[in-house]
């Protein structure tokens, strides 16, 4: 088996999605395409552990802050702020209201591309955009605009690792290394075995 095979992300079902009744539908999909579930657990986190969680990347403040100022000129409306950081305060905090008010579902994937494939399957951050297909694209209505009115996050049912290296600090923020389980499936012959020769008897 390639290393392409043990790839992990983080994935995270959020306190709608948990309470819209999608935790399986929402399993379905990335177990559908062939990765491999290798830990999960429901939790309802705290404001601190949710905030700890989004600050794990040291520029992840400035970066956001940058990318809503964009967004915001992109749409043709004026920022709240000019100051990237002023802006991911508002941003932060309504994260933390809204992951930490009830249970999430928090699950590692692996498989090849587990990021990329994840990311494809979850769909954009903004529901109203996310293409028709992905869970988002599928199942929400939400957008930038009804949140920006409402005071709050973008109710989006999911959430995502970015990059290899953004699983790797959100799994340990999340999970011991004895809940991560290693375990061989049949299906994965199908999807890594070179030459097929372990599907005959």
């Amino acid at each position: 088996m390639s290393d392409f095979a043990k790839e992990r992300t983080l994935v995270m079902v959020k306190p709608d999605g948990v309470q819209r009744s999608l935790i399986g539908e929402i399993i379905k999909r990335y177990e559908s395409i062939g990765l491999k579930l290798v830990a999960t657990k429901m939790v309802v986190p705290t404001p601190e552990h949710i905030e700890a969680h989004y600050t794990l990347d040291p520029e992840w403040r400035r970066i956001t802050g940058e990318k809503t100022i964009a967004a915001y000129k992109k749409r043709g409306k004026e920022a709240p702020s000019d100051d990237p950081l002023e802006i991911t305060a508002v941003i932060l905090k309504n994260l933390m209201t809204y992951m930490s008010s009830g249970p999430v579902v928090a699950m590692v994937w692996q498989g090849a591309h587990a990021v990329e494939i994840v990311r494809k399957i979850t769909g954009g951050t903004e529901p109203l955009t996310s293409d028709v297909g992905s869970i988002r694209g599928d199942y929400v209505l939400d957008s930038y605009q009804m949140s920006d009115v409402d005071g709050r996050a973008v109710r989006n049912l999911v959430h995502a690792s970015g990059s290899v290296e953004e699983a790797d600090m959100e799994i340990k923020h999340w999970f011991d290394t004895n809940e991560l389980v290693d375990y061989r499936l049949i299906n994965e012959a199908m999807l890594y075995d070179v030459n097929l020769d372990g599907i005959k008897e």
